[in-house]
């Protein structure tokens, strides 16, 4: 293999993880849903050795299980976990919050808003997988106004293993799962890094309230189960 050929397939290897990954932190795939290595390959128009790889490094994000060759899910989470994985974003989270409101610009400000508004329209038209994206995108912003990325990369392996258990409670959720992200805003609005950590972790634990009793009901026992 020659040296260009070496890092053409490193980058092939980085799109498709990345665009696996953006996938899971957006929803597209659900807890328990069973991934094809040959369908996936065929949507991406690759062979299918970046694509399992890309898997393989999902397995080790635990975002992924792999019970064999033929048998690869989308992991479940107990609500051990889940409440583990809320703690630690209440954490960096609100830390991302409270260092956006010292700095955050009116243009910041305007980009939050309009995300608000096409995740009101998403909520209004049923649109799960909208609806998560924009969630999503809501709270990466937070510490991409802070300036911290170092913190966004370890959130993003965070968001890999919740992703898919926010979108199967999105609709759901109904409005619990907008509601915070006004104050977030006035917070910023004022540059009070107190008031946008409060209003960061109120989402995170009122809003995200029904994915606990999503999991806590079994229904995620019984996706895995399929």
């Amino acid at each position: 293999m020659t040296e260009f050929s070496t890092l053409e397939y490193a980058n092939l290897n980085s799109v498709v993880y990345g665009a696996l990954c953006d996938a899971l932190m957006q929803g597209r795939f659900q807890p328990g849903d069973r991934l094809k290595i040959r369908d996936l390959a065929e949507q991406f128009g690759t062979s299918v050795t970046p694509i399992r790889d890309a898997i393989l490094r999902l397995v080790n994000d635990e975002a992924v299980t792999f019970r064999s060759p033929r048998d690869i899910r989308i992991a479940g989470l107990s609500e051990e976990r889940y409440r583990e994985i809320r703690a630690i974003r209440v954490r960096l989270e609100g830390l991302a919050a409270e260092t956006a409101a010292q700095v955050a610009t009116s243009a910041d400000i305007q980009a939050l808003e309009l995300i608000v508004r096409e995740n009101e329209a998403a909520i209004a038209q049923g649109d799960r997988l909208r609806g998560t994206q924009l969630n999503q995108a809501f709270h990466f912003m937070l510490p991409k106004i802070a300036g911290l990325p170092v913190l966004t990369s370890i959130l993003r392996r965070l968001w890999l293993q919740m992703g898919p258990h926010i979108s199967g409670a999105y609709l759901a959720g109904g409005r619990a799962m907008i509601d915070h992200h006004y104050p977030v805003i006035e917070a910023l609005k004022r540059h009070d890094p107190a008031a946008a950590s409060m209003a960061i972790v109120d989402d995170i634990l009122l809003g995200g309230k029904p994915i606990l009793d999503r999991i806590a009901s079994g229904a995620e026992r019984e996706a895995r189960r399929a």
